[in-house]
């Protein structure tokens, strides 16, 4: 059976930002800097030789704390952005979901902001009258749709957004924190969703801060650490400990991922629990023995007593 295509692909991918005077200073006064020499310009790396490739139907969770890269890259490989170096390869259409929240307008009501931001993702009248109950219905917001925008929570809020996102069927699906919209029946809804649109073959990237999540999710991980790549692996659960382990680590701590030290930490795990398994094993045929043992003993007492009963009759009808 032939492998999954390749729907994306970054190949040794860099971005740099360029921060500096010319961000506070006007042209003239950017001229007279550059002709005397007077002229600052630092280069901020966001992220530096990320590669990795994603086959259709793949799941990717990236992970990292704040300030590792994670919406740089999302940024470039939805085409926002170009990366400064390297390629990014993709097949089939992008879908972004990276601010559900924008792009609303809070004077309008949950209604007219459903088909504002239906025809922002160019979704034609005849469409939106024909899903707009869906929408309504699975945001959960029947009772508010003739309110104006501006009263809904930010969760509310969310809730429209990723229904009205819901609708398209992307080849390649890139979310950042949408999960974690609405309460807990809301996220394992919209879950669910996500879950429908993978099965149906789209590739999907997975931004969150909820550990948990990708590892429910994801098949594969990318683990990025101030813009330089950690791990790239198919080893969610290892990838997903050694992180962990890192987050609770003394600052300073160098993040890292070790796959021989995983696999020896598995291993002895798993010596261990086969270790455990047996010694639970002999402990049971020890009291099954036991048990076997104590029942011929009682089965002798009894026969025992059985004889020295009948011998008492005998006796006793004898008259001695």
């Amino acid at each position: 059976m032939s492998k999954p295509k390749v729907m994306l692909a970054c190949q040794d991918v860099s971005i740099r930002y360029m921060v500096g005077d010319f961000k506070a200073i006007g042209l003239k006064e950017w001229v007279m800097r550059r002709l005397t020499g007077n002229y600052k310009v630092v280069d901020f790396w966001a992220d530096r030789h990320v590669s990795f490739k994603l086959r259709q139907g793949d799941m990717l969770g990236i992970i990292g704390t704040n300030g590792a890269g994670k919406s740089t890259l999302l940024k470039a490989i939805s085409g926002i952005m170009e990366p400064t170096k390297g390629r990014i390869v993709r097949r089939g259409n992008v879908s972004a979901l990276l601010e559900l929240a924008s792009g609303f307008d809070g004077d309008l009501t949950v209604k007219e902001n459903a088909y504002l931001r239906g025809a922002m993702l160019g979704y034609t009248r005849a469409f939106m009258d024909e899903t707009y109950p869906y929408i309504i219905d699975f945001s959960e917001l029947k009772a508010f749709e003739d309110s104006p925008f501006k009263q809904l929570s930010s969760g509310m809020k969310s809730r429209l957004a990723f229904a009205i996102a819901s609708l398209v069927k992307p080849e390649i699906l890139i979310l950042d924190e949408v999960l974690s919209v609405g309460d807990g029946a809301f996220k394992a809804k919209s879950e669910a969703k996500m879950r429908e649109i993978i099965t149906g073959g789209a590739t999907t990237i997975l931004v969150s801060h909820s550990i948990a999540q990708v590892r429910k999710m994801c098949n594969k991980i990318l683990w990025l650490d101030k813009g330089r790549q950690i791990a790239f692996t198919d080893d969610v659960e290892g990838a997903c400990d050694c992180y962990e382990a890192f987050l609770r680590a003394p600052a300073g701590t160098e993040p890292k991922f070790d796959p021989d030290k995983i696999a020896a930490k598995r291993a002895a795990a798993k010596a261990e629990a086969e270790r455990q398994a047996a010694e639970r094993r002999r402990q049971e045929e020890e009291r099954r023995r036991k048990a076997a043992e104590a029942a011929t003993e009682l089965a002798r007492l009894r026969a025992e007593a059985a004889k020295l009963e009948k011998v008492r009759r005998i006796l006793k009808g004898s008259g001695k």
